[in-house]
């Protein structure tokens, strides 16, 4: 069970240099500037994790100027680590999202979230102006230890900020109370402060997951004050305090035939399972989901379950953002925004509506949600990109890691994606 403390949080305390193979040479990193539109405010490395980078491994460090960073050029400039616009003497590069393929300089060693592994349309042309230009491409979402587990991820802070924008939109909804936005406010111990002062009624929150996104839901709801119960808990007691509970598949998904519960089993055979969500939306205000949608699953609820008289959600924070029809909640039917956060839906009518009215279920889907805490969320990702990447990326061909984060090399695909290979051979 959570508690109220982050051990992952990131720290400013220096580390003790790791030991790590150290190549013969020293490589200069650059710290590309974000090229997407809408641009993002977030960086791959503090000014502080640059100037430690330098000292504890053989590397250069060189910043791309840019005006939307969250770390201003003068706090990269007052750790002596220097601007240069052209990057193209750079062996590898860092950045966040997707690189704009007329910003591709080619033949480097690039990593940033491609958002090509799934065959994603929209970045097709991308993968293949890597390919083109003989990119090394490593995805920061292919980079796993030998059981697959991620080794860098922003996680963390999604459900710090999806969980805090759960409450925003109820307080917008009911007018009871009142909350910042996150990406109002310098950093998350602004936030603190207010939580400091926040008064809540009571209100019933469930929140789903138990890994990175859902821990970080869960101390953003600590942090409130919100205390939090068992799943029976919630679902047999009435409460004068805002409580939420945290589930698993075993507290929402029963065996079809009726069979004993097998975590294992429920992942390699997710269709022999049926949802037994409904006891908490007839007892909860507040949905807070935070398991990615796996299409053998039963989704938590339908549809025509959100149109019964006795579904009780009225706020609902997907926070993993999967799009109808391949989503596991019915109501995010399209990703929100920073800018616009909410967008209501009428269960009736099946159709998106405007929030906030009383017959909609208001529904905050922000696919890029560590944006709005983007120096926060910096410094946590910075701080395992020092520790756990960076050392192995030295290696070489001799990581594993680095290896199995690998998408592309020397214009061609790698022997664990050449499942891509129909994706880049579709040519528009």
């Amino acid at each position: 069970m959570p508690n109220s403390t982050n051990t992952d949080s990131p720290s400013t305390v220096h580390r003790q240099p790791s030991t790590v193979h150290r190549p013969s040479s020293t490589v200069k990193i650059g710290i590309i500037r974000e090229g997407k539109t809408p641009p993002d405010a977030r960086a791959p490395l503090t000014p502080e994790q640059c100037a430690e980078a330098m000292v504890e491994l053989p590397v250069r460090i060189a910043v791309q100027p840019s005006p939307v960073r969250c770390f201003k050029n003068e706090e990269y400039s007052a750790y002596n680590i220097p601007l240069q616009e052209d990057l193209s003497d750079c062996d590898i590069l860092l950045g966040i999202k997707e690189v704009p393929v007329e910003q591709l300089i080619p033949g480097k060693t690039y990593l940033f979230f491609s958002h090509t592994m799934k065959k994603q349309p929209h970045n097709r042309r991308l993968l293949q102006a890597v390919l083109e230009k003989n990119i090394r491409l490593i995805d920061y979402e292919a980079l796993t230890d030998e059981r697959g587990e991620r080794l860098i991820a922003f996680g963390f802070y999604a459900g710090i900020v999806g969980a805090h924008n759960a409450l925003w939109t109820w307080g917008r909804r009911s007018g009871q109370f009142s909350l910042p936005r996150l990406c109002d406010c310098h950093d998350y111990a602004t936030v603190l402060e207010v939580y400091e002062q926040l008064q809540l009624p009571p209100l019933r929150i469930v929140l789903t997951g138990s890994g990175r996104v859902s821990t970080g839901a869960a101390k953003n709801l600590l942090d409130m004050g919100i205390r939090q119960v068992t799943p029976q808990e919630f679902l047999e007691h009435t409460f004068s305090e805002a409580v939420f509970t945290q589930i698993t598949a075993q507290d929402y998904v029963v065996h079809r035939e009726g069979k004993p519960f097998d975590k294992q089993h429920f992942y390699a055979d997710g269709e022999a399972y049926v949802s037994a969500f409904a006891p908490f939306y007839r007892k909860a205000d507040i949905f807070i989901n935070g398991i990615f949608y796996d299409k053998k699953a039963p989704a938590f609820f339908t549809a025509e379950e959100m149109r019964r008289p006795d579904f009780y959600i009225r706020v609902i924070a997907d926070i993993t953002c999967d799009i109808m029809p391949d989503s596991s909640v019915p109501s995010t039917v399209r990703a929100s925004t920073i800018a616009d956060p909410v967008y209501g839906f009428n269960p009736q009518s099946g159709l998106e509506c405007p929030p906030y009215r009383k017959d909609s279920v208001d529904v905050m889907a922000i696919d890029n949600l560590p944006s709005e805490l983007p120096r926060d969320a910096s410094a946590f990702f910075g701080r395992q990109l020092l520790e756990k990447i960076l050392p192995e990326l030295l290696k070489g061909r001799a990581s594993g890691a680095i290896l199995r984060g690998m998408i592309a090399e020397n214009g061609s695909l790698t022997a664990g994606f050449n499942y891509l290979a129909d994706y880049v051979a579709v040519h528009v």
